[in-house]
């Protein structure tokens, strides 16, 4: 069975992708070894593993290696298929989930790094688009609870680590997130509830003030 064979995360503390591969095996029950990498000095296993992007998060099973935390989360379903489904049995509502997702990698998470080194004229202009963005998964996740229906789902495991940037983009946009989208603050904190979630998100005030760090330094870089 799949489920005795050796599994090994490689992974930060602060990464939001490695969080999403976090709550998933949290979330079937998977137990696993975890090693935290320095990325200023990647490990060899790291290189060794992931040798294209040689990036994190990589799950390690039985020796063998998957990358990109969205492929390592479809793969974690599919593996461990007996309980907690995250994608739907339906090939359409399937697909519509993995758009969502992709939309969750190439525009919110895009459009957040932006927000927070945008200064002066532009800053409003950014602070606009993001909004919109969620403001467009607002009317994705409708009247249902979660992303998933009733249930935690693909796209809600895509999106929920990104709650770990909303303090520090509020402070970087002069915005209320709450105010500006009170349907994906609700859905937050109901992800919350959900104990594969909170036990695996780090401290948020410790995560507010290592993004405030990170983003001090680019702005001071750009």
């Amino acid at each position: 069975m799949a489920d005795n064979k050796k599994i090994t995360l490689l992974n930060s503390w602060i990464s939001p992708f490695g969080i999403r591969v976090r709550i998933a095996l949290a979330h079937k029950g998977i137990e696993y070894d975890y090693k935290e990498e320095n990325l200023s000095n990647k490990s060899p296993l790291l290189l060794q593993m992931n040798p294209v992007k040689k990036q994190i998060p990589v799950l390690i099973h039985d020796g063998k290696p998957v990358c990109e935390s969205m492929v390592i989360v479809q793969y974690i379903d599919e593996v461990w298929n007996q309980k907690s489904p995250l994608l739907p049995a339906d090939p359409c509502q399937r697909a519509q989930a993995r758009f969502w997702a992709d939309f969750v990698d190439k525009k919110v998470y895009s459009l957040g790094r932006q927000l927070w080194i945008t200064t002066g004229e532009a800053l409003e202009a950014a602070k606009k688009e993001f909004l919109d963005c969620f403001k467009l998964l607002e009317g994705e996740l409708g009247q249902k609870p979660y992303f998933g229906g009733e249930t935690l789902g693909f796209v809600d495991v895509a999106l929920i680590p990104f709650y770990l940037w909303f303090s520090a983009l509020e402070h970087c946009g002069n915005f209320i997130m709450v105010e500006e989208c009170p349907k994906i603050v609700a859905w937050a904190h109901r992800c919350m509830e959900n104990d594969c979630v909170s036990k695996t998100l780090p401290d948020l005030e410790k995560a507010f003030g290592f993004l405030m760090e990170i983003i001090k330094k680019q702005r001071a870089d750009k």
